[in-house]
């Protein structure tokens, strides 16, 4: 199996169960490994009392594209620590991007950083994504490393 089949199954089952990306409008653009992409169109039922992006709910974009880049290598993946910097509104009705790239991978430790951007190019936030490989798989594969029985 290639990185990126391994990569792209590994988000496939990861998706399956994440009801939380899911029910919020979440979508997978890309991924790859060590790297994610995900998208939410900002509607109504995103907006705080000031009209604009809820802060949680792009947290929960960056927070997502982030888990699906780290488990990108079959490896269950956990966040361990994670900073938000908002810079600028999420509007509404547009169409907000997360892209997660990995900045290290160490033995059981990463650095994630995410870049939130609104449609036309701003930033919107910054995340940096500390996580934390634990022991299991995502889907069935034989594990020739040893490495999933930390």
């Amino acid at each position: 199996m290639t990185p990126q089949e391994r990569a792209q199954r590994s988000a496939e089952a990861l998706w399956q169960g994440d009801q939380a990306s899911q029910q919020l409008g979440l979508k997978i653009a890309e991924v790859s490994p060590g790297r994610a992409v995900l998208t939410m169109r900002v509607e109504d039922r995103h907006l705080n009392g000031h009209r604009i992006c809820h802060g949680g709910f792009i947290f929960t974009l960056a927070d997502s594209a982030f888990a699906f880049a780290c488990n990108s290598y079959n490896k269950l993946t956990v966040a361990q620590e994670n900073q938000i910097t908002f810079l600028a509104p999420g509007k509404a009705g547009e169409l907000l991007t997360a892209t997660c790239t990995e900045q290290a991978l160490t033995g059981r430790s990463g650095v994630y950083d995410v870049t939130v951007t609104g449609e036309d190019g701003r930033q919107v936030a910054l995340m940096r994504g500390l996580s934390r490989t634990i022991k299991g798989q995502l889907f069935e594969e034989p594990d020739t490393t040893g490495e999933n029985n930390a």
